[in-house]
């Protein structure tokens, strides 16, 4: 899995909170998502800046943590592989950790509720 960010502003870049465990990491993360039509869900994903407590639980046999960012509840993430640069790829689907902007839907009024 690799990441690139996206060439719009969206998503998420900035202070987090990993929990591994029983630890809470002090990371800087980038993160974006987007709905998947073929599920229904939404999917997000990004990477956590290099970090030496980050790469130490990965390399520790971590795969699996939550992450929170300000007040907002943890959400559980997958952690994956380090890039050349020493970054750990994440992502995690449903809510995301971070605020979607509101968006509103137009509905078709069915044929039977119209008459």
């Amino acid at each position: 899995m690799s990441w690139t960010p996206p060439a719009e502003e969206s998503g998420y870049a900035g202070p987090a909170v990993l929990l591994v465990g029983e630890r809470a990491l002090d990371v800087t993360v980038h993160l974006d998502g987007h709905l998947e039509p073929l599920d229904g869900r939404f999917h997000w994903y990004g990477r956590i800046d290099r970090s030496p407590a980050v790469a130490a639980a990965k390399e520790a046999g971590a795969t699996a943590a939550e992450l929170s960012i300000g007040d907002r509840a943890p959400v559980a993430l997958r952690l994956a592989e380090r890039d050349a640069w020493g970054h750990v790829q994440v992502s995690g689907t449903g809510r995301p950790p971070y605020p979607l902007e509101q968006v509103e839907v137009d509905l078709p009024t069915p044929a039977s509720a119209a008459g």
